[in-house]
């Protein structure tokens, strides 16, 4: 076999990650149906934002009441009010990698031995990163003791158990979400309710009550950060499971297939979503998330950013691949999403 130089590797590895060779395996790394956060979501939904060391916007949280019925030769009176605040977030940071020894390589017989090494070794961190993403995503931080994790979910979506817009701060964060108290700002919250079973007269009735009102229309356009009325539905099969039944039951032309309506759930037309990660999650909820007010956001040229292969400092026969992100979810306006469940879901991890 001809000496293998560092440089040489380098390019051998490089190369191998644009053409991964004819190799395949069965995965069995990945525990979930069907993993929703990274492919579907992040991917899908995602925003850019340039700079700084967080996301900070600006939110009009009411009007300064200048408008009055008047009489003739009526006396000015102008009213101006502090109607302004901030909201803001701290970007979080992510990372996965993977590593190749020299050796290795020199142990394998031929290219194609090669290729597919290093294919198993990145299909494993990126696999890795979607399982972990989809625990953060679904989950918010605990307030007294992390300052690593996004605000998933349910940090931006809580449930109470009052219907209405009582979704108020997130458990543990006093300030409220985004550092906005709902106690005083109290359109700084989401819609939420409790039901008690999936039938037409209870979930479906309180599912359509939150979608009329959380959909909101400005009756003076602005420069939003919002993009519109962009609903997605998301839960477990708790719920998904007896809806089809309703729906099949509301079908008299089923035909001969016993499962017809299984995997074409609608609500307004739009796809409910199921996430296997919200299996066994208390209170069996359903998520209304408008994707117009509710972003994934990423620091510019820091979404799955990958480096490598670069010889690993104190280890001069590893070579070392690095995907970094840094992220977090910003939601612009709490009020347009909803949440309904049984009970308290207690989705801090």
């Amino acid at each position: 076999m001809a000496t293998l130089q560092a440089d040489d590797i380098v390019d051998l590895i490089t190369i191998t990650q644009r053409d991964l060779g004819r190799l395949r395996w069965t995965d069995l790394s990945y525990d979930l149906q069907e993993y929703v956060a990274l492919p579907s979501i992040l991917q899908k939904e995602k925003v850019t934002y340039s700079s700084g060391y967080g996301m900070q916007w600006n939110v009009m949280t009411g009007t300064s009441g200048a408008t009055r019925d008047v009489g003739l030769y009526e006396v000015d009176s102008v009213n101006v009010s502090d109607v302004m605040t901030t909201a803001n977030i701290p970007w979080r940071h992510m990372t996965t990698n993977y590593a190749i020894v020299r050796r290795e390589i020199s142990m394998n017989t031929g290219p194609a031995q090669i290729v597919d090494l290093v294919k198993i070794r990145r299909h494993d961190a990126m696999v890795d990163l979607a399982k972990h993403l989809e625990t953060r995503f679904w989950n918010k931080p605990d307030a007294s003791s992390d300052n690593l994790r996004i605000f998933g979910v349910p940090y931006w979506i809580v449930y109470n158990a009052t219907e209405g817009f009582n979704g108020g701060n997130p458990s543990g964060f006093a300030s409220g979400a985004a550092g906005i108290d709902s106690t005083t700002t109290p359109n700084w919250s989401n819609w939420s309710a409790q039901y008690t079973n999936v039938s037409s007269t209870d979930l479906i009735r309180k599912w359509r009550k939150a979608a009329t009102f959380t959909k909101f229309m400005a009756p003076q356009p602005s420069p939003s950060y919002g993009t519109g009325a962009r609903y997605g539905y998301y839960t477990n099969y708790d719920v998904i499971g007896p809806l089809e039944e309703v729906l099949e039951s509301q079908n008299d032309n089923l035909g001969n297939d016993i499962a017809s309506k299984d995997g074409k759930l609608l609500f307004r037309q739009i796809p409910v979503t199921w996430v296997p990660f919200l299996e066994g999650r208390n209170g069996d909820p359903i998520y209304g998330i408008n994707w117009g007010q509710f972003k994934p956001a990423f620091l510019s040229g820091e979404y799955l950013r990958e480096e490598g292969p670069v010889k690993a400092s104190n280890q001069h026969t590893v070579f070392q691949t690095h995907v970094d992100l840094t992220m977090n979810i910003m939601c612009t306006d709490r009020r347009s999403n909803f949440v309904l469940a049984t009970a308290e879901p207690d989705p801090t991890v």
